[in-house]
């Protein structure tokens, strides 16, 4: 799988070279969305459920394999901040607009996608949590189709033996896009929910049975998560 890795850097690395134009572009773009989502997102206010789940992963000398819906990445991405987490993220164009954004909120990128590149990104995730680093999956993504969590977070956690652990946010006002994931962005001064479920660990000798049963609790702990934060703010969850 390395030397598969290595050959598919040296075709990606050719084809997604960029030049000083896109650079800037990048710098400018990525840095006005920082600061815009910051200024918004500072002014949420968090309760937050669960905390003793993630707590625990940290006692027990595990890292943490984050997973959460595509949609609600912002907020997401914001309350778990400066954490150094490492997630992936696409090898185009628009990745690298993302790559920046999220390393402005303290995270690291590992660039792949479960269209382009898993394979490579997956082999840097497991490395980063080898060296202690958290990872952190939107499951559903990049494409959807949506609340439909794929297996990677199942599979890396049989490789490495690190917890998964579901989480969801939801918040009383916000702005709905009309995207595939139905993306969220807060209103300022709103009210947000964060729910952190139970971690999931999964056999370093899991069967391919054992992995899709991993991964049918993953979803259900997404699912459940989902319900009860959306209908906390009096919503009707999709089904």
């Amino acid at each position: 799988m390395e030397s598969t890795v290595a050959r598919d850097d040296v075709k990606e690395n050719k084809a997604w070279a960029r030049g000083p134009l896109h650079r800037a572009l990048v710098w400018l773009i990525s840095t006005a969305g920082y600061l815009a989502i910051h200024a918004i997102c500072c002014t949420v206010r968090f309760q937050v459920e669960g905390l003793e789940h993630y707590r625990g992963i940290l006692e027990s000398g595990r890292r943490i394999i984050y997973t959460f819906w595509h949609g609600r990445i912002l907020l997401g991405t914001y309350y778990w901040r400066n954490h150094g987490i490492v997630v992936m993220t696409s090898r185009s164009r628009e990745g690298d607009y993302i790559a920046r954004f999220i390393r402005l909120f303290g995270y690291g990128a590992a660039r792949g996608s479960s269209s382009r590149g898993s394979r490579r990104a997956l082999v840097e995730m497991i490395r980063e949590l080898r060296r202690n680093a958290d990872v952190a999956f939107t499951i559903d993504g990049p494409r959807g189709p949506r609340y439909v969590a794929k297996p990677g977070a199942a599979w890396l956690a049989a490789r490495t033996g690190h917890a998964v652990m579901p989480f969801h946010v939801s918040c009383r006002n916000k702005w709905v896009l009309s995207s595939w994931d139905r993306f969220q962005i807060p209103k300022p001064f709103t009210q947000a929910l964060m729910l952190i479920g139970e971690p999931i660990y999964v056999s370093k000798e899991a069967t391919e049975q054992d992995l899709d049963a991993a991964q049918r609790r993953i979803q259900e702990s997404l699912d459940t998560l989902r319900r009860r934060g959306d209908s906390h703010w009096g919503e009707q969850p999709e089904p």
